[in-house]
């Protein structure tokens, strides 16, 4: 059976390669991008997911690899992902859990919120714990596309791969998708203010900061996770999946970058849908050809603008509250609950039928979103309260 063709052209000295059928939703924008980006000195392959959509100095939903270092190709989430926990709950009301949710506006600190159960799941001392003792914004969600979602496990989809996660139909489990705050930004910005968007300076000097931003998400998704637990009266659980997507690793001699792109080398990764559609887990098996990565979600067909102006024009507040699988969605910023509309989205399913085609990944299961926390639902009396919360964790 030969492999299904993909769209392959020659920029200069570098390949670019876009997984995607024809009748996928792929702007032009975007595979220009991935065009400008295979022109950069150094150069190898630009690989372009099914997810792929135009991004701020490089395109999301694509893979790089380079003999190059350019901070600017991973962005300023630098270990943005998604983690996956199981949780336990005796009765699932999604009207009732969505009010139990916590505030993950309002961060975390060691030695102010000492007593917080959430900790329990960091190992020792947990100011020790805190890559590069970064405290600000911990535990928190962030904005843009972040969520933390508690989802039903759906129909399995490969049976094998559902049992080795511990995984059944009707499950249910806490998806985190976060990054690392304002301390992957402050990486980008200190390089972009001397360098622009050229290569790093001192490659050793970034990786050591940029892994340290990869481990600071990895413990923010921990933590939110075992806010949400202990709020909704369940015990944390350890991921069964933590992938990030937005990263440089170094492998078979060169950098490769993914901005949007999950490492896809034999991984588990959950390719999320959007708050009113079901997400997939999936087994990995990419090669080089796609820079051995995978979509990390559905990937915008709208731009905020156009999601925020399309969307007042068709939804109302409350009807984008409760989705078309019938979840909840607490939100407290009524223009981020129309740029993150589920419209303002590719389909789903057609990335995942990319992905399968081109021998990409194997569905495992989906995941149905029963609660979708973006930001807090608060009265003006409580704005004062959460501002000095927020203050205090950046102290």
């Amino acid at each position: 059976m030969s492999q299904p063709s993909a769209a392959v052209t020659e920029s200069g000295t570098a390949s670019v390669t876009v997984f995607a059928a024809p009748t996928s939703w792929i702007e032009s924008d975007a595979v220009d991008q991935c065009h400008q980006v295979a022109a950069l000195p150094g150069m190898i392959h630009v690989a372009g997911l099914p997810d792929l959509h135009p991004g701020k100095g490089a395109p999301i939903g694509a893979a790089m690899s380079s003999s190059v270092l350019y901070p600017l190709l991973v962005g300023s989430d630098i270990g943005c992902g998604i983690a996956v926990f199981p949780i336990r709950l005796k009765r699932v009301v999604p009207e009732k859990l969505a009010a139990r949710f916590p505030d993950l506006d309002v961060p975390l600190d060691p030695e102010a919120d000492a007593d917080d159960p959430a900790w329990s799941v960091v190992d020792g001392d947990t100011a020790a714990a805190i890559p590069a003792g970064h405290r600000d914004s911990l535990a928190t969600v962030g904005r843009g596309n972040h969520f933390v979602e508690l989802a039903r496990v759906g129909p399995v989809l490969a049976a094998a791969h559902a049992e080795r996660l511990g995984l059944a139909e009707h499950d249910l489990v806490l998806i985190v998708h976060s990054g690392s705050r304002g301390f992957g930004e402050r990486i980008l910005r200190e390089h972009t203010e001397v360098h622009g968007a050229g290569p790093a300076a001192d490659p050793a000097a970034y990786l050591a900061a940029h892994d340290d931003a990869v481990r600071w998400g990895s413990l923010n998704r921990r933590l939110m996770a075992a806010r949400v637990a202990y709020a909704l009266g369940a015990e944390p659980l350890p991921p069964i999946v933590d992938e990030c997507h937005n990263l440089v690793e170094v492998r078979d001699g060169a950098y490769l970058h993914r901005k949007g792109a999950a490492r896809g080398d034999g991984r588990d990764v959950l390719i999320a849908g959007t708050r009113g559609t079901p997400s997939y887990l999936v087994a990995t098996h990419a090669g080089p050809e796609a820079n051995y990565s995978v979509a990390h979600g559905a990937g915008r067909k709208m731009s905020r603008a156009d999601a925020l102006r399309r969307g007042r024009a068709k939804h109302t507040v409350e009807e984008l509250r409760r989705t078309p699988v019938g979840s909840v969605v607490v939100c407290g910023e009524r223009q981020l609950l129309f740029e993150e509309a589920p419209t303002a989205y590719k389909r789903i399913e057609q990335v995942i039928g990319d992905l399968v085609e081109h021998r990409l990944a194997t569905p495992i299961a989906t995941t149905i979103p029963l609660v979708t926390y973006k930001t807090a639902d608060v009265g003006s009396a409580d704005q004062d309260a959460r501002r000095d919360r927020r203050k205090r964790g950046r102290r």
